[in-house]
């Protein structure tokens, strides 16, 4: 039953994507939509079945299909584990991933392809359950490029504007480098310990006297980092994430709220046992992790594409839950993960729905004045942009004091640098509801006279995401009283990073207090400059000044473009122009050699069989002089 069970958890995504594939276009613009919707929601079901099973037994599932690979020493399992770590992983991503799902119907409702983009997502969810699901690195890898595929699709999915294609073919080529270090730390675990099983890698660490383990498990590790990287958009391979805003707007809330971008952070988590051995590597997550968190906020300021600010947003969170998992405080970047699914899938639906409503205008700009319109969608907007400033007592805020905490026992510095981080992300997200839904609508008269609220369908997934976002926080309270470390200790038990629970700290108390008070300067700063000061973003020519600099992303993409791809397209013009043309006139050459050759021998062959019989008896005598007269 439990492996019927578990491939049925599975199946359904895949059921869903083969139905909405094969003959979605003949069942209309609704049907798909609710195809895709009740197999996210049935893999969600299952997956609540067996967390509430693992609640009362806390007995991990397991369930081995067959052997996929094995040769000499080493096998791998087609295998999959339903523990605390991977159920946990699985209600967010099948739970929001359905809430997206039922978001989508509405959203998407008018689009001519709405079966085939169901179809993508169903898809999407299925690599991710793999992907979380999987026993093993090799299985893990199925998921893990899987949902790479996916976000391919469905940033391009509408591929017929180039600059959608150019964002997608971005995304997967800059994963595919990330994805080089995976697949090279995975080689190397397999080479070390003849295994790349999460239970008997950990075995074989604990008991293992090779020498060569000190010195290449670093290398392995790092090159696992790199994969993250590459996944969950860290420095410098974070590029790709903005520009994926070119997809349809839940497309965003999936990879940026429940699916992809949290691959990276889930790796590392599952991998804690080998992470703790190496501190050096931890150490430089951290770093990467706090640069990241502060860059991406810098950033986000002077955004004015509603979603490139969450895109940014988003970065920057993923940079603090890097930061706890350097730290060793795997718990706290996994709290983090789930409140930010909560608030950063309302925050994309909340944008979608404005989008919606402004007929496709994305540049806040051309908002303002939506409050009164929009009720819902205003709402939940504040509500998730409460949490994810950090001000109590909604689910944000009990997630990231607790990085402030774990940052600063460990590294002022590191702790200064996601404090600054944070009072930019307050800064940037009141920006956002001030610029979107306060003062008078600064779009045209057309589009304010179509302004409106979003159906049901589209505000249902808002008023519930704001629900979680708002008492999610409960999971894990300060003061000794986390269920959700006490949940997780038996996935981090004998780990360098497991949390000790403590009574009443004031120190924690004090640092709960300076959090609030950060976010709550980044509020009072944007409301100063927006609402008392009216201020709005100036027009893109006449930004100057550092803030030209924020603009315009610190130039990254062209410094990339003017290091790494135009010395490409030189090298590829090279080829083409020089060393094809070698090999051109080579091959060529060898030709004219022959027909110049062959050109005297064309006489020969002239028809005359008396000619050919004489050229015969010639032959012939100097064979029989070779034989016998020699």
């Amino acid at each position: 039953m439990e492996t019927g069970l578990v491939l049925l958890l599975l199946i359904f995504p895949l059921v869903g994507f083969l139905i909405n594939l094969s003959v979605g276009k003949k069942i209309g613009r609704s049907l798909p939509g609710i195809i895709a919707t009740a197999a996210v929601t049935g893999s969600f079901a299952i997956s609540l079945f067996y967390f509430i099973q693992i609640l009362s037994t806390g007995q991990a599932i397991e369930v081995h299909l067959c052997e996929w690979v094995a040769f000499g020493e080493f096998s791998v399992n087609l295998a999959f584990v339903l523990d605390q770590l991977s159920l946990l992983w699985l209600l967010v991503v099948t739970g929001v991933g359905a809430l997206i799902h039922i978001y989508s119907i509405g959203y998407m409702h008018d689009d001519e392809n709405v079966d085939r983009f169901f179809s993508y997502l169903n898809l999407f969810i299925f690599f991710m359950i793999v992907l979380v699901t999987a026993n093993n690195l090799l299985v893990m890898f199925i998921g893990w490029e899987g949902v790479g595929l996916c976000s391919y699709l469905l940033i391009g999915f509408w591929y017929k504007n180039q600059e959608f294609n150019d964002a997608a073919k971005k995304a997967f080529i800059m994963n595919r480098i990330g994805d080089l270090g995976f697949l090279t730390g995975v080689f190397t675990l397999a080479y070390l310990f003849k295994t790349v099983d999460f239970a008997t890698l950990k075995l074989a660490l604990s008991t293992t006297t090779n020498p060569e383990v000190s010195g290449l498990l670093g290398v392995a590790t790092f090159c696992l980092f790199v994969g993250a990287m590459g996944k969950s958009a860290q420095i410098p391979l974070y590029t790709w994430l903005p520009d994926a805003m070119a997809g349809p707007t839940p497309v965003s809330a999936l990879i940026h709220a429940a699916t992809m971008v949290t691959a990276g952070i889930f790796m590392i988590t599952r991998l804690n046992f080998l992470f703790d051995l190496t501190p050096d590597i931890q150490y430089l997550i951290a770093i990467i992790g706090a640069i990241t968190a502060l860059f991406a906020a810098s950033i986000g300021i002077m955004q004015t594409d509603i979603k490139k600010v969450l895109a940014y947003s988003t970065v920057s969170q993923l940079g603090l839950m890097f930061l706890a998992l350097g730290l060793g405080a795997y718990q706290i970047a996994v709290f983090h993960v789930i409140t930010h699914a909560f608030f950063k899938a309302c925050l994309f639906l909340g944008s979608g729905s404005v989008i919606h409503a402004m007929g496709g205008e994305q540049d806040m700009r051309k908002m303002g004045g939506l409050k009164g319109v929009m009720s819902i969608t205003y709402i939940t907007f504040l509500i998730s942009t409460l949490s994810i400033s950090g001000i109590p007592p909604f689910a944000g805020f009990f997630s990231k004091d607790e990085i402030m905490l774990v940052a600063f026992q460990n590294s002022p510095i590191l702790w200064v640098v996601a404090m600054l981080a944070s009072l930019l992300t307050a800064f940037y997200m009141f920006r956002v509801l001030y610029l979107t839904f306060f003062k008078e609508f600064r779009g045209t008269a057309e589009q304010k006279k179509h302004l409106h609220e979003s159906p049901s369908t589209m505000t249902m997934p808002l008023i519930v995401l704001a629900v979680l976002a708002t008492v999610g926080g409960l999971i894990s309270l300060p003061f000794g009283y986390s269920w959700l470390n006490h949940y997780l200790s038996p996935i981090f038990s004998g780990s360098g990073g497991a949390v000790e629970e403590h009574g009443f700290s004031t120190e924690q108390l004090v640092f709960m207090g300076v959090s609030t008070l950060i976010a709550l300067i980044g509020l009072s700063l944007a409301y100063y400059k927006y609402m008392t000061k009216s201020a709005v973003p100036e027009e893109d020519d006449k930004i100057t000044g550092f803030a030209k600099v924020l603009y315009n992303k610190y130039y990254i993409d062209e410094i990339y473009t003017a290091i790494f791809i135009k010395p490409i397209y030189a090298m590829a013009n090279f080829f083409k122009n020089v060393v094809e043309s070698i090999i051109t006139g080579v091959v060529f050459g060898f030709a004219l050699v022959a027909k110049g050759l062959s050109a005297p021998a064309k006489a020969l062959q002239n028809g005359s069989v008396g000619f050919y019989l004489s050229f015969f008896v010639v032959g012939f005598c100097a064979l029989v002089i070779y034989l016998f007269l020699t």
